[in-house]
């Protein structure tokens, strides 16, 4: 898709050339800076109830006399944020996807002047109402014929606007990997094909790359990592990408993604309904990758590092019991009282595997706990972490980002429930506030360096009619390794 910045002529809105006109109107009121024929035709279909000015609420309109465009569509912003102007756009893309369009023009009318947000909200709104998924299904729907978008803006805005659409385009790119990643079945995306994805990312961008194999990881001591790999004949992959764009004693950022696979539960196996959607317990992953995506295209100053421990949970006659105990490459031992808790055994060892970077901080990212989404739903992820500024930091990005997240406690209280007396700790605890054990459980092996983790298990993908990755938290990651960037440099 081609994103790109047009300055408003002397012809105004209505005399722009393009195959399709986009205008968001913000208010409940036609704006008396709307074009003449665009406002007759605005006034006319909110008189005669084609229209009513409320938020999301869109119209398309054909041949609309007095202006240029064949096509115009009118669609509602409750304000004048960034998020309100993305709502509307998602409003008004959808009637005109579908049609012939090549060319589309958005403009806002009303508010205040558009900033960088509202440039790489366009960018996000449009990615998403055209993303079709066809990688094993030939029979999907054709993508729509758009190829070019163009925000309507004043000269004085351009500087910024630009940098939101070219932010904005890395930052679609990462989700589109992270979507095309975690959508394919799991036959497809195996810990194998998710180590190709960062090799091919290492290729076109210079990271370094290296994959670790199962002898390596039991060499290394990650018994925890390799006690949920057991059960698989898929072989585990241990995944580190390296992105050095700062300098050379700058500690880097450290993320760190959840790769299950498929996830089955193991011995401890899930019900059968719904478990096709466990392909997308790898979700943490492709957000790892996909936030590198962007980082490659944006190339900041900042030196990053990204961990993916991968591998399948199954069922069989080697896979891990409930009741055995394994050793972490902490040195710390752990009771599996439930194999269908692996995320967090698998991130344990990757966790301590950071600390030989010496990181500024570290995020892991993971699908981890259906208690979250019980918690919290899908709209917001779940932030956990001690650190009050980077708490802040992290919801901050979020909100730029308009991926957002709400922080959850993680009280000392909570870490009683991991105690057993056959391990340093059990791998889970009661039913009650399990999203925040999980948390706790991580946060024993991260007492060398400021850690955050977020829990994406709500947020990830969508079931439903709907069904499908989201490519969430990339924009949250990027926006936090970017703002890291900006405090370090």
């Amino acid at each position: 898709m081609d994103f790109r910045l047009q300055t408003l002529a002397a012809g105004g809105l209505a005399g722009l050339a393009a195959d399709a006109l986009l205008v968001v109107v913000v208010g409940d009121a036609v704006p008396a800076s709307l074009d003449a024929p665009l406002a007759a035709a605005l006034k006319d279909a909110v008189a005669q109830g084609d229209l009513a000015l409320k938020a999301a609420k869109s119209l398309y309109l054909h041949r609309v006399a007095g202006v240029k465009a064949t096509r115009v569509a009118f669609s509602v912003a409750g304000d004048g944020s960034a998020k309100a102007f993305k709502a509307a756009l998602a409003s008004g893309l959808g009637t005109v996807k579908g049609l012939g369009v090549r060319h589309l023009a958005v403009a806002v009318a009303g508010g205040e002047a558009l900033t960088d947000a509202h440039a790489e909200a366009l960018v996000a709104a449009v990615n998403d109402a055209v993303y079709v998924y066809r990688a094993t299904k030939p029979s999907a729907p054709e993508a729509p014929k758009l190829q070019r978008v163009s925000l309507v803006a004043a000269k004085a805005e351009s500087a910024g606007l630009q940098k939101g659409l070219a932010r904005g385009e890395a930052i679609a790119n990462g989700v589109m990997l992270a979507r095309e990643c975690a959508n394919r079945p799991g036959n497809v995306c195996t810990p194998t094909y998710l180590a190709d994805q960062a090799r091919d990312l290492a290729k076109e961008f210079g990271f370094k790359v290296e994959v670790l194999e199962r002898k390596d990881v039991e060499k290394l001591g990650m018994g925890a990592f390799v006690a949920v790999a057991k059960g698989s004949a898929e072989p585990l992959k241990f995944i580190v990408l390296r992105y050095n764009g700062g300098g050379k004693t700058q500690a880097p950022v450290v993320l760190v993604g959840k790769g299950i696979t498929f996830d089955t539960g193991g011995i401890s196996i899930k019900p059968s309904a719904e478990m096709d959607e466990m392909k997308y317990d790898m979700g943490g992953a492709a957000s790892v990758l996909g936030t590198f995506r962007a980082v490659g295209q944006l190339k900041p100053k900042i030196n990053l590092v990204g961990l993916i421990p991968s591998c399948e949970n199954m069922p069989s006659g080697t896979a891990t019991k409930p009741g055995d105990v394994v050793k972490s490459l902490s040195g710390q031992t752990i009771e599996i009282l439930n194999t269908d808790a692996e995320g967090r055994l698998i991130l344990c060892d990757a966790l301590t595997y950071a600390e030989r970077f010496k990181p500024a901080v570290v995020v892991d990212v993971a699908t981890l706990t259906g208690a979250c989404v019980i918690a919290l739903g899908h709209h917001h992820s779940g932030l956990f972490t001690a650190d009050d500024e980077l708490a802040a930091q992290i919801q901050a990005a979020g909100r730029q980002a308009l991926d957002t997240c709400w922080r959850m406690p993680l009280d000392e209280e909570y870490d009683e429930a991991l105690k057993t007396h056959y391990a340093d700790m059990a791998n889970v605890g009661p039913r009650a506030g399990g999203s925040i054990t999980a948390a706790m459980f991580l946060k024993r092996f991260t007492g060398k360096f400021r850690w955050a983790h977020i829990d994406v298990a709500g947020t990830a993908w969508k079931s439903g009619a709907a069904k499908g990755s989201t490519g969430r938290p990339v924009p949250l990651l990027t926006h936090f390794v970017l703002s890291q960037g900006t405090s370090q440099g």
